[in-house]
C-alpha cells in the first residue's frame, strides 16, 4: 500500500457518497495550491494526466 492510499481511503469514507463536478475539483485543486505551493507540479500533472483520459502528460513533449 502506498502511503497516498490512506488519503485516498480517507477521502473515500468521508466523501464517497457525494457527486461533484470537475469545476469544483478544480477549484479545490486550486485552493490546494494556493496553501501549498510546492506542490503546484504535482498537482498540474495530475490536473493533465485526468484531463487527458490517463494519458501521459509528456506525451506531446515526446513528439
Amino acid at each position: 500500500m502506498y502511503f497516498t492510499d490512506r488519503g485516498l481511503e480517507e477521502l473515500a469514507d468521508r466523501r464517497g457518497d457525494e457527486e461533484v463536478t470537475l469545476a469544483w475539483l478544480a477549484d479545490q485543486m486550486r485552493a490546494f495550491v494556493d496553501q501549498f505551493p510546492d506542490f503546484e507540479v504535482p498537482v498540474e500533472r495530475l490536473a493533465t494526466w485526468l484531463a487527458r483520459g490517463g494519458a501521459d502528460p509528456d506525451d506531446d513533449l515526446a513528439g
